[in-house]
């Protein structure tokens, strides 16, 4: 009867999980009185990618504004080049910063660097405390809840197999206990599952009016550069068209030289 251990454990492990989970959910929601109706003034564009995408989301949104202003070149090697280096605002002065006194550094640490700077932070104060953003401990408490019951649905099966697989046991008597721990199985797929419905296709970085106002956003009209800004605030990087741009961003090289004086 080893198989029955293996089985309690399996529940356990379920069990303890999916609460896990289903807690981490609740306290994520904040009450109704804390959530406002809509935002009280329009949000600016770096309010709205941080929103649809987080701090990287508004990192690439500034690369994309300073490459489209002639503030800065980026190459589709995957090169930034200083232009101008009075940045408009902060999180562009933080770009700035975070090219360096050489004017020229990769894109990918300076994307880094850029989400992680104390101006993208502070964006992302403002819109908790507007109540239009997910708070960064409940946000990584969901996903961690998250991960735990797909680890745990990976060991009632693991657990499942070895009970089948116990010495001493004929053909007709494995069916039954596959079925047993079938239940705990269900148990963990039918939390991720219910989860997922419940956050998909909604940012894990906004709140539930966050989201409201990312759903009443207009669909770009294509052709200028505010209706790309806006599109990439909202979709990332893939709403941008232009190939060697895209690559620049993505790091996807399109196979000339990797030399940063090789430029658009």
């Amino acid at each position: 009867m080893l198989w029955v251990l293996f089985l309690l454990v399996a529940w356990a492990a379920a069990a303890m999980s999916c609460i896990r989970l289903c807690l981490a959910t609740a306290a994520s929601a904040p009450p109704a009185a804390a959530v406002p109706e809509r935002a009280h003034h329009a949000l600016n564009l770096y309010e709205t990618a941080f929103l649809a995408g987080g701090p990287h989301r508004v990192a690439d949104l500034a690369l994309v504004s300073m490459h489209l202003r002639r503030r800065l070149l980026l190459a589709h090697t995957g090169w930034a080049t200083v232009v101008d280096p009075e940045g408009r605002d902060e999180v562009e002065r933080t770009v700035i910063r975070a090219i360096g006194p050489q004017g020229q550094s990769r894109i990918a640490p300076i994307r880094t660097a850029a989400a992680a700077a104390d101006a993208v932070r502070a964006l992302a104060d403002r819109l908790v405390a507007a109540g239009l953003a997910v708070p960064h401990g409940t946000r990584t408490g969901v996903a961690s809840a998250a991960r735990a019951v797909r680890a745990s649905a990976v060991l009632v099966v693991v657990l499942a197999c070895a009970a089948v697989l116990l010495p001493g046991r004929g053909p007709d008597g494995a069916g039954p206990v596959a079925a047993w721990f079938g239940l705990p199985l269900v148990l963990t797929l039918g939390c991720l599952a219910i989860a997922r419905v419940g956050n998909h296709p909604y940012s894990p970085w906004a709140s539930p009016s966050g989201q409201q106002w990312l759903d009443s956003l207009p669909a770009p009209v294509s052709g200028a550069d505010r209706d790309l800004l806006a599109a990439v605030a909202v979709h990332g990087v893939r709403a941008v068209r232009d190939p060697a741009l895209r690559a620049a961003l993505t790091g996807r090289r399109t196979g000339w030289s990797a030399h940063p004086g090789h430029y658009m």
